[in-house]
């Protein structure tokens, strides 16, 4: 039964606003619209969010106050650094002697090159202590007076004594300054690092604190109340007071907005997801349901900003066909959209009357082979789009789908010149561009090491059906475009979790400190508005860099989706036995709870123990955990604590590495309680008991226990 509460998911992107509502309770979509971004509006981007929203609701029949979530996108950051449009940044360097000398090596920044002949413009001011007030001023005035807009503090472990930022930083305040703490952007040790991090931070937040009270003044007015939220680079949302203080979050965040669509809507378990635009491919991973994530790269060196692992190709829907000698030699990088030519597919039929093939030069520094067509209704340019429905690889009420004649008439020339006929050149042509995908499919699916027997290929964006599904096909692997593909940015963001991160470096970390740091994760989503009861915390504990990290992620609202569609027993124990490789009459039921079933089977070796995968499918018949070989035990949350401290025992591994506790996954109500990121015994059962807290002595508890090797 639907309600009149919706989610509301905005995506600005570099040309074009989409917003689109989704019913809070069933999460189907229910409206989208598509509005030039208000890039040059007095009000900016905000003005474009505005209009979206108004022409959403108004679509939809809903009013402001039936907003339960709001939340928006930008590539507003990113843009800023590619186009080196940031502030001038004061960096206070804090120390005396050594540290002293540390801090100083600091200035270098300023040579940071932000885009091709513009370097980062960075004043650079010392003071010894920090203490001194008449000395913290003086440097302050010697930043202001070269330009500072906005200003870093940083100190040497002020990731353990943050006093001395945090005094410079108050002085910055009193003078109405825009100030970053470099420990407040990450607690992670390095000096050099996590200074750079936070100075690139502080580069764009005088632009992002406008355009976020902008925003927040412009949604405020229309009637809305949910609180805004904001995408962040990996796959979560923030609150607008977060953003307002962490910024760069927002970087790269864009191609994040797909991800969190399709694992919300396609409920991905393990695969890629590759979005597909006009002009490239953004590819991510998925691995046991969640999005893969890293330190990323940013004006050519590392950082302390935890992104999403995307790999960019320049192939998407527009991209041309180069041909040269009567072969094709390549697809891209050029595409129609920039070369400013429509897509031959589109034409109208009387318009691609008498069509010739020739090539041309796109950009003056482009080879002379970009095929292109002239015809009665001017010059087009034959894509990938082209090509893919030429092929029927573009299934019926996609938005790139086109008339199958037209399709076929625009590749005719281009088939005539490879001495060829049509299907084979539109072969070729998806060849060419799908050839350079693959070649990062598998790369990521190497680095990940999935398995290509049950990774699923998922396409998102406007140009999915131009590569997706050519590349499944070439692959032998599944692939499927994902339901309402050109909106899954925005879907994305409309389903986005609130996300926080904390890492700490704890050397020798025992069981309280990470259970602290699993609890300041927690808090912190509760704080930005998330439900207390459905908040899940996975940890991570890396032995090798003494890193804790805590990743929490909730719904502002406990969410109880529609079930008139859930899979039944025979669907799930189908899902199942897919994923495991076998028959189906060799795969049985170990355990189950109301939100899902445990199959495994048993795969016999002739010189080594037998394995015994399993596969954990949720009610919706979507493979959520996959086990090469475990063992699973129910029991009762009353019970678990003794239980799992057995089960831990006995799978434990000893050997020249160290101690090595079972990878556990707990199975509790709705959730996978994931804790396979802590190897030591002791931790890992104390956050078992963690997850047990708070719920019902006989409420039932499924373990999945793999021992590592």
């Amino acid at each position: 039964m639907n309600t009149h509460r919706i989610r509301v998911g905005i995506d600005v992107g570099g040309t074009f606003t989409d917003a689109v509502a989704v019913d809070a309770t069933t999460l189907n979509l229910l409206g989208q619209v598509k509005v030039p971004t208000s890039h040059h509006h007095e009000d900016g981007v905000a003005h474009g969010i505005v209009e979206a929203l108004d022409r959403l609701l108004e679509q939809t029949g809903h009013t402001p106050e039936d907003v339960t979530f709001l939340a928006h996108g930008t590539t507003q950051a990113t843009n800023a650094l590619l186009e080196g449009d940031v502030a001038t940044v004061g960096l206070i360097g804090i120390g005396a002697g050594p540290g002293g000398t540390l801090t100083r090596r600091l200035a270098a920044f300023r040579k940071l090159e932000l885009t091709p002949g513009k370097r980062l413009p960075l004043a650079y001011g010392h003071v010894a202590d920090p203490d001194d007030a008449p000395a913290v001023n003086a440097a302050l005035d010697a930043v202001v007076r070269e330009g500072a807009e906005v200003v870093v503090a940083s100190q040497p472990f002020s990731v353990d004594r943050p006093e001395g930022e945090d005094a410079v930083a108050a002085a910055a305040r009193e003078r109405g300054l825009p100030t970053t703490a470099a420990h407040d952007i990450t607690s992670l040790y390095g000096l050099h690092k996590r200074t750079r991090t936070a100075v690139v931070n502080a580069a764009i937040l005088p632009r992002m604190l406008a355009t976020a009270d902008l925003v927040d003044a412009s949604i405020t007015k229309a009637g809305v109340t949910a609180p805004l939220m904001v995408m962040r680079c990996d796959g979560g949302v923030m609150s607008l007071d977060e953003m307002r203080r962490r910024p760069l979050l927002t970087v790269l965040s864009g191609p994040a907005a797909g991800v969190a669509g399709a694992l919300m809507q396609e409920r991905i378990s393990e695969g890629l997801f590759l979005e597909t635009g006009g002009t490239s491919t953004d590819i991510s991973v998925v691995r046991r349901g969640k999005v893969a994530v890293r330190h990323a790269t940013m004006l050519g060196r590392t950082s302390y900003l935890s992104a999403l692992d995307v790999r960019t190709v320049g192939v998407g829907g527009g991209s041309m066909v180069r041909v040269d000698g009567g072969k094709v030699v390549g697809v891209g990088p050029r595409s129609a959209h920039i070369a400013g030519l429509p897509y031959a597919c589109f034409a109208r039929p009387e318009d691609l009357e008498g069509a010739m093939l020739t090539t041309i030069r796109p950009m003056a520094d482009d080879p002379a082979d970009y095929a292109v067509l002239d015809a009665a209704g001017g010059r087009f340019a034959v894509t990938m789009t082209c090509a893919a429905n030429a092929l029927g690889r573009v299934p019926e009420g996609d938005f790139a789908r086109c008339d199958p004649a037209v399709a076929k008439a625009a590749i005719a020339p281009l088939a005539a010149a490879l001495g060829t006929d049509v299907v084979t050149a539109a072969t070729k042509l998806l060849d060419a561009g799908t050839d350079q995908v693959k070649s990062v499919v598998e790369t990521m699916m190497r680095d990940y090491r999935l398995d290509k027997d049950t990774a699923l290929l998922v396409g998102g964006g406007g140009g999915a059906a131009s590569v997706t599904p050519h590349l499944a096909a070439v692959t032998g692997q599944e692939g499927r475009i994902a339901q309402h593909n050109e909106v899954i940015s925005p879907i994305g963001v409309a389903l986005a979790l609130i996300r926080e991160q904390v890492e700490r470096i704890i050397p020798g970390a025992g069981q309280e400190q990470i259970l602290a740091v699993r609890a300041e994760a927690e808090a912190a989503v509760i704080a930005q508005g998330a439900a207390a009861d459905g908040v899940e915390v996975e940890v991570t504990v890396d032995p090798q860099t003494s890193t804790v990290r805590a990743v929490a992620t909730g719904a502002t609202e406990l969410r109880t989706q529609d079930r008139a569609h859930r899979a039944d027993e025979a669907d799930r124990l189908r899902a199942a036995a897919d994923s495991l490789r076998t028959d189906p009459a060799s795969v049985r039921v170990l355990a189950g709870t109301p939100a899902h079933t445990v199959y495994g089977t048993e795969v016999h070796r002739r010189f080594r123990a037998d394995r015994h995968p399993v596969r954990v499918v949720d009610a919706d018949g979507v493979v959520r955990l996959h086990a090469p070989d475990a063992r699973v035990e129910t029991t009762t949350v009353g019970q678990a604590p003794e239980v799992l401290a057995g089960l831990v025992k006995e799978a434990t591994s000893y050997g020249d590495g160290g101690v090595r506790a079972p990878a556990l996954r707990l199975l509790l109500g709705s959730r996978i309680a994931d804790l396979s990121g802590v190897i030591d015994p002791d931790p890992l059962l104390a956050l078992a008991r963690s997850e047990l807290r708070a719920r019902a002595a006989d409420e039932p508890v499924v373990a999945v226990v793999e021992v590592r090797t």
